[in-house]
């Protein structure tokens, strides 16, 4: 596997970073049990915001009602397919218009899902032809192997992740059919991305043990799978003994977040550190990101992951978040209606430095080389999970919120200055 060189200027940062690390935070059994600001609702049609170089957006409820969305899809015509994790497809009808409305019927024609956490529905994504194929691409954890019946508290259900497809019909997806499945492993969320070549990625978590190192297993990984679940014959490591075709880059934790920058086909995804150290990184075929052995994060009990949060032969993120974010769905914004945006990365967060209800949604300037240039958090005011961000086909943001009363919002520039 290819290895980095760390320069003087990154052996610098990694000291740097070290240090900040070396306190030892006090346990989660030692933080008091109500930390956080208390609950907030959405209760008004909109809201409006100052922000960092576009200045005023308008931050608009498009739909309420939604139980702990996971993705948000839209639809050529301005509909947005929205996916409840574990649950049920939904579709909000007109999303992109005035009068959006939350059809209170699912979509039919999805598998039954397991009765557990992390079972059953996650991710949600369109074909690049859509618009003639109609297939809808989208990741459902199947049940994996029952535990022992010896096994000791607490037991982790184990999952199979899996790929599948349908053909969207305007109310039901028919013709499903798995193109890809994992084998029984303790797994969590995943995305999909649909590349520049029209090959499919799609991660896998491996928040336990030290699954994302082994090479025989999926999880842990960004797969690349063509779309018709078949493994390409380009991918790293077809041909290596005891490898699994499928994986494209391995050594990460729990990434769920996955984007494909438009234009240049560059891979992103958003993985999270146990306690600080999220990280986005630059997908590259056979790299090693290295998971559980280097992290920049800590173990929850404050204790460091590693000793150094750089090594050898491992591939450093391009952002790292320190205290975590617990970061999601990301987008590049590509569109015109925000200018001083374009190009920007947008991603979203559930939470800042283990606190509940503090989540936003982060923006990331880059230069022209991925190099960041600045960050903003938007969206703090509202107190909500922030799970997916995705751009509409009519240039706008949408956002959706991880709640037991999920908002699918939509973001819009608004005068500036104020009237």
């Amino acid at each position: 596997m290819s290895t980095v060189s760390l320069g003087c200027r990154s052996r610098a940062a990694a000291v740097f970073l070290c240090a900040l690390m070396a306190p030892v935070a006090t346990t989660r059994a030692q933080q008091p049990q109500n930390i956080g600001v208390a609950p907030v609702s959405i209760t008004e049609s909109s809201y409006t915001f100052d922000t960092a170089e576009q200045h005023k957006i308008r931050v608009v409820v498009v739909a309420k009602g939604l139980k702990h969305p996971f993705s948000i899809c839209l639809l050529p015509s301005g509909d947005a397919l929205v996916s409840e994790r574990g649950g049920p497809l939904r579709i909000v009808h007109n999303a992109t218009g005035a009068s959006p409305t939350l059809d209170p019927e699912p979509i039919s024609g999805l598998p039954s899902p397991p009765s557990y956490r992390n079972g059953g529905l996650h991710d949600v994504v369109l074909h690049p032809q859509f618009a003639s194929n109609q297939w809808v691409y989208f990741t459902f954890n199947k049940a994996g192997d029952p535990p022992p019946a010896d096994a000791k508290p607490p037991v982790r259900r184990e999952s199979r992740v899996s790929l599948m497809r349908g053909q969207f019909n305007g109310h039901a997806l028919t013709h499903v059919e798995e193109l890809f499945v994992g084998e029984s492993g303790s797994t969590s969320g995943s995305r999909i991305a649909f590349g520049k070549d029209g090959t499919v990625y799609m991660t896998t978590g491996a928040p336990f043990g030290d699954d994302a190192q082994h090479l025989d297993s999926i999880y842990g990984k960004v797969l690349r799978l063509r779309d018709d679940g078949k493994v390409p014959p380009d991918n790293p490591l077809v041909g290596h003994p005891g490898a699994r075709a499928e994986i494209f880059s391995y050594g990460h934790r729990d990434h769920l977040g996955l984007t494909v920058q438009p234009g240049t086909g560059v891979i992103l995804n958003a993985e999270h550190g146990p306690n600080g150290g999220d990280e986005v990184n630059l997908i590259q075929a056979g790299k090693n990101y290295g998971w559980p052995k280097v992290s920049f994060g800590r173990n929850y009990d404050g204790s460091p992951v590693s000793e150094s949060p750089v090594a050898e032969g491992v591939e450093s993120p391009i952002i790292v978040w320190l205290p975590s974010i617990a970061p999601s769905g990301l987008t590049f914004y590509s569109g015109d209606r925000f200018p001083a945006w374009k190009g920007n990365l947008f991603v979203g967060s559930s939470r800042r430095g283990e606190v509940p209800r503090t989540g936003g949604l982060e923006r990331v300037v880059f230069n022209d080389k991925l190099g960041e240039l600045r960050r903003e958090t938007l969206l703090t005011d509202l107190h909500q999970r922030i799970r997916d961000v995705r751009q509409g086909p009519d240039g706008l943001l949408y956002v959706i919120t991880d709640e037991d009363d999920g908002v699918v919002l939509r973001i819009e520039p608004a005068p500036w200055p104020a009237p």
